[in-house]
């Protein structure tokens, strides 16, 4: 290395053993970095050695270079970190040459390895007793996170983000231990909105003495969002979009439509559901509400025989069923009676992949159905979350009544754990709001929702406040119990999954996330907003709490693309996905096949009005080439893949399996790997 000089910014003096580390920066690069060793002279320190360094190799130069170097800076600092006695032997040897220097609080870790990096408050991250850079920060939390495993992509970049806004290096390793420290924790808060709905009495209501003296018992006056169902037409005979949050009552605006119209021989009742669980639970609530005066019955399959061991009655006046259960009926040409009103819960499938399209079709052919025989259904769609509410209602034809209160802001949290910290975060968080009290003198309860029953009991287990799993493998009796000693505050928590989470009706305070998704597929922003909505009821408290627990780079299958952690901030930051189905050569087959089979050569009219754009002509050409149809009508293959919901690709393997006379478990085999590998 040259001897000469270089041209001197700042000259930067810190501390290091019995030696002092120099650095040299000019227009913010560092251009020399160097040891300064101080001897005693009879006038005072002055320099005994000057060495630089040149990677890992020292360079000595002469001591007078030190001071050569110190005059042509145009500032000298010291670093707060130096001793005070070290102090001292700098600031008197530089006197000596009549150099100023001041002392600046830099980076500890910086100055060790021979950076110049001063920190000010705004900058300065706490670690330990020292403050540090926020560069060396991120190294530090990177250096912990490392420790602990598995922390990359999302989780990283909101612990980074977190170190930055608090500058404390040790309450974020803390939080990495499960310390709740609610103003990390803390991702945002929901506030409350209230719109003044003028409520309808329901003594003003002229429904069926039967239906009107039930809802005069159970409500005084209407929610605001049945209100406004009312004042635009429900009674009527009005097809309606209803989109309002969770736990606003808006499942009831097609329950009084329907219920009135059987009551009053106006055709059935369908209530549709995407889930099981939910038809279940649904026909166990009209069975129990009017039971006495409407049969009430249950399709969610192609049996005749349900679950229960009840059979299915296609001339009830009421037929709670799932889309699928309701559209097996239709593609199988079974006689369903006169239609009054059909209510399609949890509307926004429409745009799931794999579902969206087979509802689409479903409510298209069920139109079809109702129009053969001449009665005209109402038609009640119910969402809690939807994207483009003017553009659906439009397409479905109806009267969109939206409602977007929310009557107690929602407090959203977030940290990260594996399987056994989640337990014990759970259980501390279910014990903290138990034991706190709202203004309304209700006790704080917790619904947790997971993917799995065997987890709802693995955390219900371990959980030390009364606790209770509840999902669909419980009877009814159970559930009922759970229902009563929660609304009663005998238990502290319900640990539930994520699948019954439309029909979960707990009035919780606080809502926690064990996992994020439902089965092996990432919860969707609409089904995330509808589960942390039921935290948090007006008549109750004071507000709700979520709390998020994830797991850095947890996945619960391996067909997933993201990891928790970047399904969480998606999820918290995602806007409402736009309601819309779209459609695949596959998918257009199947629904047109469906619509050949129930419609015959009307078919393209059930496609046109579909919310999804078909394309007709090119799924027709497809249907003919496999030999699922013959002109207009299916052939008896054809029939036989729309009876089993079967895509065109698993109809294929099924009868390639079939030729090859492979035993059934290897023809599922083959079609469960297929699937794996799309």
């Amino acid at each position: 290395m040259s001897e000469q000089i270089p041209q001197v910014e700042t000259l930067f003096l810190h501390e290091h053993g019995d030696e002092f580390t120099v650095v040299v920066t000019r227009d913010g690069e560092r251009v020399l970095r160097g040891v300064l060793e101080l001897k005693e002279a009879d006038a005072g320190p002055r320099p005994r050695r000057f060495r630089v360094k040149d990677g890992s190799s020292e360079e000595p130069r002469q001591p007078d270079q030190f001071v050569d170097v110190a005059r042509s800076a145009e500032r000298i600092r010291i670093s707060e970190q130096t001793s005070p006695s070290a102090r001292d032997r700098l600031q008197s040897m530089l006197d000596a040459y009549q150099l100023d220097a001041l002392q600046v609080r830099t980076c500890r870790y910086c100055a060790n390895a021979g950076r110049y990096s001063p920190v000010t408050e705004d900058t300065a991250v706490k670690a330990d007793r020292d403050h540090i850079c926020p560069d060396c920060a991120k190294q530090e939390l990177e250096r912990e996170l490392s420790y602990k495993g598995q922390f990359t992509g999302s989780a990283q970049d909101r612990l980074e983000e977190l170190l930055l806004e608090v500058q404390d290096l040790d309450r974020i390793t803390n939080l990495l231990e499960g310390n709740l420290d609610p103003d990390l924790t803390k991702f945002d808060t929901i506030s409350a909105t209230v719109e003044d709905v003028d409520a309808v009495r329901t003594d003003e209501l002229d429904l069926h003495p039967a239906l009107q003296d039930r809802t005069e018992d159970r409500f005084d006056e209407l929610l605001p969002v049945q209100s406004l169902s009312v004042r635009n037409g429900l009674f009527d005979g009005d097809d309606q979009l209803v989109v309002s949050a969770t736990a606003t009552g808006k499942t009831l605006v097609g329950e009084l439509a329907g219920v009135n119209n059987a009551l009053n021989g106006d055709g059935k009742l369908l209530f549709l559901v995407p889930l099981v669980a939910l038809a279940n639970q649904k026909h166990e609530d009209f069975e129990e509400r009017y039971g006495d005066v409407l049969d009430v019955t249950i399709r969610v399959g192609a049996s005749r025989i349900n679950d229960d061991g009840n059979r299915f009655d296609p001339d009830a006046d009421v037929i709670v069923g799932t889309y699928e259960g309701i559209d097996h009926a239709l593609r199988t040409g079974k006689d369903m009676g006169d239609v009054g009103t059909v209510v399609i819960d949890e509307v926004h499938t429409l745009k799931e992949e794999g579902r969206g399209h087979r509802l689409d079709g479903m409510i298209s052919r069920l139109k079809h159905y109702t129009e053969q025989r001449d009665s005209l259904a109402q038609w009640v769609y119910l969402s809690a979350t939807v994207g483009n509410p003017e553009y659906l209602a439009r397409n479905l034809e109806a009267t969109l009544i939206e409602f977007e209160e929310r009557p107690v802001p929602i407090e959203r949290h977030l940290t990260f754990a594996d399987d056994r910290e989640k337990l014990r975060i759970e259980n501390r968080l279910v014990k903290r709001a138990f034991d706190s009290e709202s203004s309304k003198g209700y006790r704080g309860q917790t619904i947790i929702f997971t993917n799995s029953r065997r987890r709802c009991h693995e955390i219900s287990r371990k959980l030390e406040y009364s606790s209770a799993p509840y999902h669909a493998g419980l009877d009814y009796r159970r559930r009922k119990t759970v229902e009563r000693k929660f609304g009663d505050q005998d238990l502290a928590a319900v640990v539930t999954t994520a699948a019954l989470a439309a029909g979960v009706d707990f009035p919780a305070s606080q809502v926690l996330f064990d996992s994020l998704a439902m089965g092996i597929e990432w919860l969707s922003v609409q089904e995330f907003e509808q589960m942390l909505g039921r935290a948090g009821r007006p008549d109750y408290h004071d507000q709700g709490t979520v709390y998020l627990l994830v797991e850095p780079d947890g996945v619960y299958h391996n067909s997933m693309e993201m990891t928790e952690d970047e399904a969480a901030f998606k999820l918290l930051k995602g806007e409402m996905e736009d309601v819309t189905t779209v459609y695949d050569t596959s998918a257009a087959a199947e629904e047109t096949l469906a619509n050949v089979v129930v419609a015959g050569k009307g078919a393209k009219r059930l496609n046109d009005r579909m919310l999804g754009d078909v394309p007709t002509t090119h799924a027709v050409g497809k249907l003919l080439e496999w030999e699922f149809i013959d002109g207009f009508d299916a052939t008896p293959l054809g029939r036989a893949v729309t009876r089993h919901f079967l895509a065109p690709d698993d109809a294929f393997r099924i009868l390639d399996g079939v030729r090859r006379d492979a035993h059934p478990y290897e023809i599922v085999a083959d079609m469960e790997l297929a699937d794996e590998e799309l």
